[in-house]
């Protein structure tokens, strides 16, 4: 008899129903009419998938608006108020600001997080030491994985290459960049990639944060990752140059990540918020049209960024939103431009951290069940998800909405 019997449930996109039986952490069948379970969870045709994936996060710097305010709106304004309010972060503060994130993470049916933790003198380990508690916390609910990288600089800020390196030995997953607040960004990118490969990790860098086409360091990134043999172990995030270019520019760009192997990660809310900002009318959008990249091959994901800070004030963790608002500002309507925006927050985000997942037998039952039929739907209606199981083990739960009509038993 299985631990666990879960009925009427869809694998995905597929039309049929099934029931899936759960044994200690795996899935030991799948079928019709499975025998009974100790307990049994009634599906009701609910679309079940892997869960989304946040491929691009910042714990360590979310929810701040108490302690830090963006006075111009703009990256430069962002970078200096959060670089002033870090100077009173503590490793408890940090933590119980991550954790706050990391439970709304979960009921929106996050279960597989790539954070970003800022590693400088001024801060030392503190941020590392914090996410790493929330490692270790919420395992049974997601698998977080930490991206350490250098926001205020490398070459211009002493110290800040051997804590990297201390950070990659105690425990981060993997090595991030940021060339655009460094003095010699092409020296930081050489120095990121030799580390990357003394210590066999994976890059993630933060790129091209502008809207000026005529320069770049994407380049470079590329020319690095196939010097270095790191094809398909390179990430670029918010690269908003790339929306202002013209078509034979983009396609350029977009044959350049192709052969490289580097993944593109867009983050439409943090994006939208702080580019443009120069502009009195016909504001740029700025948001990175990553559909054109996926269309081609390209790894592409969409994830949050920052949570309630200067960097971007609004956030609720919920993926099915933020790939709502990706295909709103790209104006996309089908069913495969949609589909296209679920991916890149479920599937596509779960290649590129390296921690792919299937809803099959023997698998590891770890999966969210949502109320549509396809990820077209989730994403154009912002579908909330119903529940969720990590390695057999039930993590959050939705009430279901209840209407009281006039005359209703309840709303008489």
């Amino acid at each position: 008899m299985s631990e666990f019997v879960i009925r009427n449930i869809r694998i995905g996109n597929r039309a049929e129903s099934v029931d899936i039986a759960v044994s200690g952490e795996r899935i030991s069948d799948i079928g019709s009419d499975l025998g009974s379970g100790a307990k049994t969870l009634e599906g009701n045709g609910a679309m079940l998938i892997p869960g989304f994936v946040e491929s691009h996060l910042h714990l360590d710097k979310a929810c701040i608006l108490d302690k830090c305010h963006n006075e111009t709106g703009t990256l430069e304004g962002a970078i200096a108020s959060v670089g002033a309010a870090k100077k009173s972060f503590t490793q408890s503060d940090i933590h119980a600001r991550g954790r706050k994130v990391l439970e709304k993470a979960i009921v929106q049916g996050t279960n597989a997080i790539r954070t970003h933790v800022e590693i400088d003198p001024g801060i030392g380990l503190m941020g590392l030491e914090a996410v790493s508690q929330l490692k270790r916390d919420f395992a049974w609910a997601l698998d977080l994985q930490i991206c350490v990288f250098p926001q205020e600089g490398l070459t211009n800020n002493p110290g800040t290459k051997e804590l990297l390196e201390e950070a990659l030995v105690n425990g981060a997953d993997l090595l991030g960049g940021c060339p655009y607040t460094d003095s010699d960004p092409n020296a930081q990118i050489a120095i990121l990639f030799e580390m990357a490969r003394r210590f066999d990790v994976d890059l993630d860098f933060h790129l091209d944060f502008d809207l000026d086409p005529k320069w770049r360091h994407l380049d470079e990134i590329a020319r690095q990752t196939v010097a270095h043999g790191w094809q398909g172990r390179v990430a670029i995030g918010h690269v908003t140059k790339l929306s202002a270019m013209p078509g034979p520019q983009l396609m350029d760009a977009v044959a350049l990540l192709k052969d490289a192997g580097i993944a593109l990660t867009v983050l439409p809310s943090t994006d939208l918020f702080l580019m443009g900002r120069d502009s009195g009318h016909l504001v740029p959008r700025g948001v990175a049209p990553a559909h054109v990249f996926h269309q081609h091959g390209v790894c592409c994901t969409v994830a949050t960024n920052n949570v309630l800070n200067p960097f971007t004030p609004y956030g609720d963790c919920s993926l099915s939103r933020m790939a709502n608002l990706y295909a709103n500002i790209h104006q996309l309507g089908t069913e495969p431009e949609l589909e296209a925006c679920f991916d890149m927050v479920t599937s596509a985000p779960r290649r590129l951290i390296n921690h792919e997942r299937g809803i099959e037998v023997g698998e590891e039952a770890t999966f969210v069940a949502l109320p549509a039929d396809c990820g077209m739907q989730v994403v154009s209606e912002i579908v909330r998800p119903l529940w969720g199981m990590k390695s057999g083990r039930m993590t959050f739960e939705h009430a279901p909405a209840r209407i009281f009509a006039p005359g209703s038993l309840d709303g008489a």
